[in-house]
C-alpha cells in the first residue's frame, strides 16, 4: 500500500471514536509508531489489538507490519503530513505559510489517493452520455458550475444544478443516457444524497467527487473519485477542499480531452473563437 498517512488524515473526521484515536496516534507520531508493536499502539490509543488490525485493513494494509513499512517509506521520503492549525498568536507570515501549505498538501494528498482506474471509468461514462449533470450544494455549488462550463467547452451537453429542489427534480428525470457528477466534500449532505439516489433510481450513471473515507454517498455512486483535504475547526468548508475538487475536475477534463483529442481540440477552438467576440480590442475582457 502507498501513502497511509495521507489516507488516514483524509478519513480521520469520518472515523468512529476508536479508529480515530488509533489514527490520531499514527498521524501525530509516525516515527514512534514504526517502532511499536501492535499491542503497544493499541495501548497508546486505548484500543484493542483487533481495532488496530481492523484500521490497517480498512486503508489497504494486510496488517500492522505492512502498515509500519508503508509509514516508514512515507516518512523517509519527507512526506509525513502533520497539519499545522492556525493559532491566535500567529503572525501574518505564519498564517500565510500555514494556509498555503494546507492547500499544497490537499493537492499532494489528493494525487496520492486518486484511483486512476476510477478516473478512466468516470471519463468513459461521461464521454458516452448524452448529457452530464453536475450537482453541488453550498460551497460545492461553484465547483459544479465551473465543471459544467469546462465540459461544455469540449462540446458536451452539460448543466449544473445547485438549487436543492431543482436538483431533485432534474435527477428524477435523468435516465440511462445521462451521467451525473455529485460534488460533496463530506458525502453526507442531505440534498446531494437525495439527488444522487434519485438519479441512480432513474438509471443514470452516477459519479461522485468526495473526500477519502466511507460516506453514505458511496452507496448511490457507480464511480467514486476521492480527494484528500482535511477541514479543520477554524476553517470549516476550507478552500483547500474546493481546490482538491477542482484538481479532480481538471484531471477528468484533461483525460477526456486527451482520449478524444481531435473532437475536443475543434470544440475548444470553436468556443475560443466565440468568446473572442466578447473581448474588447487589445485582449482586455469586458
Amino acid at each position: 500500500m502507498e501513502f497511509p498517512l495521507a489516507r488516514l488524515k483524509a478519513a480521520l473526521d469520518q472515523m468512529p471514536p476508536t479508529a480515530r484515536r488509533i489514527a490520531g496516534v499514527i498521524i501525530a507520531e509516525p516515527d514512534r509508531v514504526t517502532k511499536m508493536s501492535v499491542s503497544e499502539l493499541a495501548a497508546a490509543a486505548q484500543a484493542s489489538e483487533g481495532s488496530v488490525i481492523g484500521l490497517c485493513q480498512q486503508i489497504g494494509a494486510s496488517g500492522f507490519p505492512e502498515l509500519k513499512i508503508a509509514i516508514a517509506r512515507e516518512v523517509s521520503a519527507g512526506r509525513a503530513l502533520l497539519h499545522e492549525d492556525v493559532g491566535p498568536a500567529d503572525s501574518v507570515t505564519e498564517i500565510v505559510a500555514k494556509i498555503a501549505g494546507s492547500h499544497v498538501l490537499a493537492i499532494e494528498d489528493t494525487v496520492k489517493v486518486l484511483d486512476e482506474a476510477a478516473i478512466d471509468r468516470a471519463v468513459t461514462l461521461m464521454a458516452g452520455a448524452q448529457r452530464i449533470e453536475f450537482y453541488g450544494i453550498g460551497t460545492a455549488a461553484p465547483i459544479a458550475e465551473d465543471a459544467a462550463y469546462r465540459f461544455l467547452r469540449l462540446g458536451l451537453a452539460t448543466k449544473s444544478v445547485t438549487d436543492s429542489h431543482a436538483q431533485a427534480v432534474s435527477a428524477a428525470f435523468t435516465g440511462p443516457s445521462v451521467a451525473t457528477v455529485t460534488i460533496s466534500h463530506s458525502g453526507r449532505t442531505q440534498e446531494t444524497l437525495a439527488s444522487t439516489r434519485l438519479a441512480k433510481q432513474a438509471g443514470a450513471h452516477t459519479i461522485c467527487i468526495t473526500n477519502y473515507g466511507k460516506s453514505p454517498l458511496h452507496e448511490f455512486c457507480d464511480v467514486a473519485i476521492h480527494t484528500a483535504a482535511r477541514e479543520t475547526k477554524y476553517r470549516m468548508e476550507a478552500l483547500s477542499s474546493r481546490i482538491a475538487q477542482m484538481v479532480v475536475v481538471d484531471i477528468l477534463y484533461a483525460r477526456l480531452a486527451a482520449q478524444h483529442w481531435g473532437r475536443s481540440l475543434e470544440a475548444i477552438r470553436r468556443s475560443y473563437d466565440i468568446l473572442a467576440t466578447k473581448r474588447l480590442p487589445g485582449g482586455s475582457e469586458a
